[in-house]
């Protein structure tokens, strides 16, 4: 679904409706991921229940409004029929050394396949490696390893990162480069390994998501309901692309997460174990009940939020206040879109 081709978005509801029940938290993890150690969110209130707005704090508000879309989709409108009530997800390893990879595995109880960060501006290829064989011992020959690499590396470091990681049967490796035609070309050197190249920024942060199916240069789609603009646009898309699909989140509370497991249940072909257990990498949640993997899954529900945990995690004033006036300016590219 090209740009050109998308439905113009509905009006959201009112701001003061959004307002109303607006809290901004901010959350710690259990350890630094993406750069950060604590995970700002703002979560909310619809007539269909709580949902989240999240948008990493660089991304410019015309990215961050498309987010603000899902979360009001969320919110206000019935997600649509599930197939099914659980979703198999995997864990995710950040960029740690190898010794603590066996206690971030352990977060994940159940879970067969890992997927494991590399490719961190402040790591090594040689950590790398390092990291992702601590990964294949802990898990087992039976175990499944997959790899993201955030667009970290151009493409002839991507190829030989490829072959020095090759050796750890690996399931597939994400976004290994930044652009589309990297991609594309990578995909085409390494086709002989027989390691599937996945899109993740190239479908959540392009201007058409669709590009990357379209060029031929990935194997399967990584899918998140926040940034596509919710689970209805997010199914448009992998219904057009017809490509395999997985879903992600993107570090969510409980409440975006469940956002993610909506997205998942509504699929048809699902072959992959989703990246929708990050909860067990946050040290706190806004939920007493939160979306935490049990034997290797999460179920498929809405989470209500625990009113204590909104105050024991509540941001600072100025955070909050950056958050909602956020809020405010992309409510208004919305208002401007419809």
């Amino acid at each position: 679904m090209s740009p050109a081709n998308a439905p113009s978005p509905a009006p959201p509801p009112p701001l003061a409706d959004v307002l109303a029940s607006a809290r901004v938290v901010a959350l710690p993890l259990v350890t630094r991921f993406r750069g950060i150690e604590v995970r700002e969110a703002v979560v909310f209130e619809g007539p269909e229940g709580w949902t989240e707005f999240s948008p990493f704090a660089e991304y410019g508000d015309g990215e961050a409004a498309t987010w603000l879309e899902a979360s009001i989709d969320f919110g206000w409108n019935a997600p649509p029929p599930t197939l099914r009530d659980a979703i198999r997800v995997n864990a995710t390893v950040p960029s740690v050394d190898p010794d603590s990879v066996a206690a971030v595995l352990a977060r994940f109880p159940g879970c067969r396949t890992a997927k494991v960060k590399v490719a961190g501006s402040d790591q090594t290829l040689a950590q790398d490696v390092a990291r992702v064989r601590a990964v294949r011992e802990t898990l087992g020959p039976e175990g499944r390893v997959r790899l993201d690499a955030n667009g970290g590396w151009n493409v002839d470091e991507a190829e030989h990162a490829i072959h020095a990681l090759a050796a750890f049967d690996l399931e597939y490796i994400e976004q290994p480069c930044a652009t589309v035609p990297e991609l594309a070309e990578i995909r085409e050197r390494t086709r002989y390994m027989g390691i599937p190249i996945a899109a993740d920024e190239s479908v959540r942060r392009a201007a058409d998501p669709l590009a990357v199916a379209e060029a031929g240069a990935a194997d399967l789609l990584v899918i998140k309901a926040q940034p596509l603009g919710g689970i209805r646009r997010a199914l448009a898309i992998v219904a057009e692309a017809g490509l395999p699909v997985n879903v992600s989140s993107a570090l969510d509370t409980s409440v975006g997460l469940a956002m993610g497991a909506h997205l998942a249940a509504a699929i048809a072909d699902l072959e992959f174990d989703c990246g929708l257990g990050t909860a067990s990498l946050l040290a706190a949640d806004v939920t007493d009940a939160p979306l935490s993997p049990v034997d290797g899954a999460v179920p498929v529900r809405r989470v209500d939020v625990s009113s204590a945990l909104l105050d024991r995690w509540a941001a600072d004033a100025d955070r909050t206040a950056w958050w909602l006036a956020r809020l405010e300016r992309c409510h208004a590219l919305l208002a401007e879109r419809a």
